[in-house]
C-alpha cells in the first residue's frame, strides 16, 4: 500500500508569475544585446557601440535580475 503525502509549493501563485516575468524582462534584455555583426570579417561594423547594446540592454537585463529576486523574497499571500 503506497502512501502518498503531497508536498506544497516552495513560493505562492504571484512569487511564480513575478518570477515569469522577471526571466521575460532578461530574455528582453538579451534580445536587445543582440546583432551588430558584420557580414565581411575584414570589415568593422560600429553598430557593436550603439547605445542601445551599451546601456539601454545591461540596464534592463539588471532590471529582470531585481524582479527575480524580488520574486524569491516576496511573502506569498496568507489564504483565509
Amino acid at each position: 500500500m503506497e502512501h502518498t503525502t503531497e508536498k506544497p509549493f516552495l513560493f505562492g501563485k504571484q512569487n511564480y508569475i513575478v518570477l515569469l516575468a522577471g526571466v521575460a524582462v532578461i530574455a528582453l534584455g538579451f534580445l536587445l544585446m543582440a546583432g551588430g555583426n558584420s557580414d565581411d570579417p575584414n570589415v568593422f561594423n560600429e553598430a557593436v557601440f550603439s547605445s542601445r547594446r551599451i546601456h539601454l540592454a545591461p540596464a534592463v537585463i539588471f532590471i529582470g535580475f531585481g524582479i527575480c529576486i524580488y520574486s524569491i523574497f516576496k511573502k506569498p499571500s496568507k489564504k483565509s
